[in-house]
């Protein structure tokens, strides 16, 4: 579950209307990339008061979040023709006002201003994911590029031998489920053929985001993105580096015994052992995460002995009833119940009469108590827990309304996705033989099922959450060039994932094309940050709710104080540096993924056991 913008085009950051949990399907909902008006003449040369300035432009945001996200709403919930272009309107309006507040905003670069002034000033800067040069023609340019990216990427299909056409829907089925290695193969493959016209588009959007970049102060595009992060732009990157390094020999224990066990299944002539894993055999178009394949890799006797889908199903669990004990969940650390509009307002399964956008969202429409969730709810364990992190998120959205509307955000742009999968890691066997779900809990010897499975979800992601963005900032700054592509990809995929492409890849071949976030102009370090603080955030809010067991066994259901902590980090919302927020919940200012290492000591322990004898690295 990670956090992405809303389709409006929202351009600022701290104005979240929607919080669409998903970066792995790629069917996510995601914010339009951003061009500046054509003329950007008007501005009068005599600055206004900075002041006067905020309040006015607060005033704004205010209403164009009512107003936009209200509109996004009925979109995604009544999917006509008017309504798109109802969408698209309001979302134009956003983007622009966006652009024109970021400008002015860079304005008062070098001005005395409070510190309270510059940090708002930053936020506005800073919320240009794709900034336009200040050039009409280059401005329009880049605005048709960038949505003819996204075309090519939504529309995108692959046509077989035999004329059959799939989308990419289909393809990532086969990958999930087939086991017929050229099956896999041609799934795989087929996807990429989507990209390589994408690659000179690409190059151009480049250049003039840049451009836009340099305009605004930057020195790259990237340095741009980095410097969201209350910390300057190189150390950002150095800090990630060095979180992976801790995350590292958890990761090369998973590797190891996934490989093995593909081998064993495949063939070492197909996985050869010792070497990079062919990424078509991993279960996910991408090979972000391995899911998919547990039932080749899982360890003997890990059937933990329940199932929370029959569970459901055996205490006649309506949609309703599972957001309503995961409600509880929350009450019991202290929040208040949600609002009756929560309930007279969301979406809770999937209407007989329409077409909706089914993937799960939490949303805040007014930046104060008109907080929603969005769902076609489906009665399994997975989709009980999807819902405690999407309540996860309202609560949030809800704590930090007290906060300027240009606070109104997480504190980084990991929070918020780490916030919701923090809550979704107390949903253990105890949480659920508390509640009534399952009359007992499984020993400890069942955890290493538990905890394989997930491990197969969030650690393997973690080095692909991490190389996108290494990958973007080395073509932002000129270090990886056209021409080099597609080999620096493929480098960086085999130097952190240990994963290789199955078969030979042209220069002319644009693989980063294919996942959404590339062209679509997301970033990912977000992502990467989520997986971490949220072993963090787990592990200090069982230390304040006085646990003292095995941190995957924890869950801090019931416990206000540790409701009172974080809800006193929830507050915050970005108005304060993320490390002042960090150090309220954790003591210190510096992310440490030590916590996940803890969290996963068990599954360490047998993968090591398992790997005996075995030829690790890649």
């Amino acid at each position: 579950m990670k956090l992405i913008k809303s389709s409006l085009a929202i351009v600022i950051a701290s104005a979240l209307a929607t919080t669409a949990c998903s970066d792995d399907t790629d069917k996510v909902v995601s914010k339009a990339p951003i061009a500046a008006k054509a003329d950007q003449s008007t501005q009068a040369d005599t600055l206004q008061p900075v002041a006067e300035f905020l309040v006015e432009t607060e005033q704004e945001m205010t209403r164009l979040i009512n107003e936009s996200s209200k509109i996004e709403w009925v979109y995604q919930n009544f999917i006509t023709e008017d309504t798109a272009a109802l969408a698209a309107s309001a979302g134009k309006e956003y983007s622009e006002a966006g652009v024109r507040f970021a400008l002015q905003a860079a304005k008062y670069d070098g001005q005395q201003v409070s510190a309270e002034q510059r940090r708002k000033l930053d936020i506005l800067k800073q919320a240009l994911v794709l900034p336009a040069p200040q050039d009409s023609k280059k401005s329009a340019e880049l605005a048709k590029i960038a949505s003819d990216l996204g075309g090519m990427y939504g529309k995108g299909t692959y046509t077989n031998e035999a004329g059959e056409t799939f989308n990419l829907g289909q393809l990532s089925k086969v990958l999930a489920e087939s086991r017929d290695y050229d099956a896999l193969l041609e799934a795989w493959r087929g996807w990429r053929t989507v990209s390589p016209e994408m690659k000179p588009l690409f190059e151009r959007e480049v250049k003039l985001a840049n451009e836009g970049a340099q305009g605004l102060g930057y020195s790259d595009l990237g340095a741009m993105w980095r410097s969201n992060y209350d910390m300057p732009a190189d150390e950002f990157g150095q800090e990630l580096d060095r979180l992976w390094g801790q995350v590292k020999p958890l990761y090369d224990a998973l590797h190891c015994h996934v490989r093995a066990k593909l081998g064993e299944h495949y063939g070492e002539d197909k996985v050869p052992q010792g070497g990079p894993i062919p990424a078509h055999l991993l279960g996910n178009m991408w090979a972000q995460s391995w899911g998919n394949v547990y039932d080749l890799v899982a360890p003997e006797n890990a059937d933990p002995g329940y199932d929370v889908t029959q569970q459901l199903l055996k205490h006649n669990y309506s949609e309703l009833d599972m957001v309503k004990g995961a409600e509880n969940f929350f009450t019991s650390l202290g929040f208040a119940p949600l609002p009756d509009t929560f309930w007279q307002r969301s979406l809770f399964t999937k209407p007989q009469d329409r077409d909706v956008v089914c993937h799960a969202s939490a949303w805040n429409l007014d930046s104060q108590d008109d907080i929603r969730i969005k769902m076609c709810i489906q009665k399994t364990g997975e989709e009980f827990s999807t819902i405690h992190h999407e309540l996860g998120h309202n609560v949030y959205q809800r704590a930090y309304k007290v906060q300027s509307v240009l606070f109104q955000n997480s504190a980084n742009d990991g929070f918020h996705e780490a916030i919701g999968d923090t809550i979704a890691l107390s949903v253990t066997p105890a949480y659920l033989k508390e509640i009534g779900l399952i009359d007992t809990v499984p020993d400890a010897s069942k955890d290493i099922g538990l905890l394989m499975k997930m491990a197969l979800e969030k650690v393997a992601f973690i080095p692909f959450g991490l190389l996108v963005d290494q990958w973007r900032w080395k073509v932002f700054n000129g270090e990886v060039t056209a021409e080099n592509y597609n080999t620096a990809w493929w480098q960086l995929r085999q130097q952190y994932q240990g994963v290789g492409a199955p078969i030979a890849r042209a220069a002319d071949d644009f693989d980063p094309g294919a996942k959404y976030h590339v062209p679509g102009n997301v970033p990912y370090s977000r992502y990467f940050l989520a997986h971490i603080l949220q072993f963090e955030f787990h592990k200090a809010l069982c230390e304040v709710a006085g646990y003292e067991g095995p941190i995957n066994r924890c869950s801090i259901y019931n416990n206000k104080e540790a409701g009172a902590k974080l809800n006193q980090v929830l507050e915050m919302g970005s108005s304060q540096p993320w490390q002042q927020a960090h150090k309220i919940l954790t003591g210190s200012e510096q992310m440490d993924a030590s916590a996940i290492l803890d969290y996963f000591a068990p599954l360490k322990a047998w993968l090591d056991q398992q790997n005996q004898g075995r030829q690790c690295g890649f």
